[in-house]
């Protein structure tokens, strides 16, 4: 059988199997279950989210003549069946990236006028529908404000402000959410477990990070890792493999940082270095990792921390070593060698004298 990628292997074909999105499953969900299914749809947020599965499944769902009685598709029916073997004429997609022109709407709204031949509803699901031109947006208004009872469109778009608000209008609008750390772990532990591969909970937090709320991207760094370290993921083939400046690297930071070892700085700077990474990007990590500190002080705010309990565990741990005024401080420090790092002719030594001047800044604090 040929390789299938786990990002369409394990494409959620309920609203129940969808990732991190419940409020706008079950409010979709809720409009199938009072028959109060509107005509037009905009689904909105960042990419890899759901936004386009969650448009397959309603499509799906409004058309089953023998929904379960949790209101999701049966899998089972006719209708079912040809939409999950690809062969459904009641689901139309149109991908605006590629079909924008006044040419490619008139399409549509032609064959919106022939009522399905199976099924009751119609769907059409346009897909990045921000990239319509603004003379395609104007022949699709009349459409989408007055269409057959029987037509349902679904928009979707990864740049709300680019869609005109007449548009905007016409549609109930749901935005996606980015998809949580924790949310991604979970669901890649079952993708794991469905494929019998070994994975380490580290490993699949440094995935989330790196996926920054996508699934779908989660899903494709998941494959690339496997392709890479076999059956057993470890967190340090993950990091291996994506090349990273993982938790341990800030962590150690701001311990040499609280010791005053400007020494132990530098050198870890300059290993930083020599794997390959850029300056900036070990100052920006290091910033954020401070956040993370501030953010930890409190019990109530520790769940602002997007990673992993292990990691968070850590990060309480080591924010008992530093005053939330220290923290300030020393992101100061590092917020304003950020900003003048551009313009720095040796950005090597511009990094190290604001790790130096951590390192005393810290010291400073303990003498007083």
């Amino acid at each position: 059988m040929d390789y299938i990628v786990s990002a369409r292997k394990y494409r959620p074909s309920t609203f129940a199997s969808v990732v991190g999105q419940k409020s706008v499953t079950q409010t979709l969900k809720n409009a199938v279950k009072e028959k109060r299914i509107a005509h037009s749809y905009l689904f909105c947020g960042p990419r890899g989210v759901g936004k386009t599965t969650c448009s397959r499944i309603f499509a799906k769902t409004i058309n089953c003549t023998n929904l379960t009685a949790d209101y999701e598709p049966c899998n089972e029916c006719d209708s079912c069946r040809s939409f999950n073997e690809n062969r459904s004429l009641n689901i139309h997609e149109l991908d605006a990236a590629s079909n924008n022109s006044v040419d490619d709407i008139r399409e549509v709204t032609e064959s919106v006028q022939f009522p399905p031949q199976i099924g009751r509803y119609s769907v059409y699901i346009i897909d990045e529908v921000h990239m319509l031109s603004q003379a395609a947006f104007n022949a699709f208004l009349k459409t989408l404000e007055e269409p057959p009872s029987y037509a349902v469109f679904i928009l979707a778009t990864t740049e709300k402000h680019k869609i005109l608000p007449t548009i905007i209008s016409r549609c109930q609008v749901f935005d996606f959410k980015r998809i949580t750390v924790p949310d991604v772990v979970d669901h890649l532990k079952y993708v794991a477990s469905s494929e019998q591969i070994s994975v380490e909970d580290d490993a699949l937090e440094v995935i989330g990070q790196k996926a920054d709320g996508a699934m779908r991207d989660a899903l494709s760094i998941f494959d690339q890792i496997v392709a890479f370290a076999g059956k057993e993921v470890t967190y340090k083939k993950v990091v291996e493999n994506l090349n990273i400046l993982d938790y341990d690297v800030f962590f150690a930071a701001v311990e040499n940082i609280c010791a005053h070892d400007y020494i132990k700085s530098l050198l870890q700077f300059d290993d930083v270095l020599r794997r390959g990474f850029d300056a900036l990007n070990f100052l920006s990590g290091l910033s954020h990792h401070l956040r993370n500190l501030l953010v930890a002080q409190a019990p109530e705010s520790v769940a602002l921390l997007d990673v992993g309990q292990k990691t968070a565990e850590r990060y309480v741990e080591q924010a008992r070593s530093l005053p939330a005024q220290t923290i300030l401080g020393l992101i100061e420090i590092l917020s304003n060698s950020e900003s003048g790092y551009r313009i720095a002719r040796d950005k090597r030594q511009h990094v190290e004298f604001a790790l130096l001047k951590a390192c005393m800044f810290g010291d400073e604090k303990k003498k007083s």
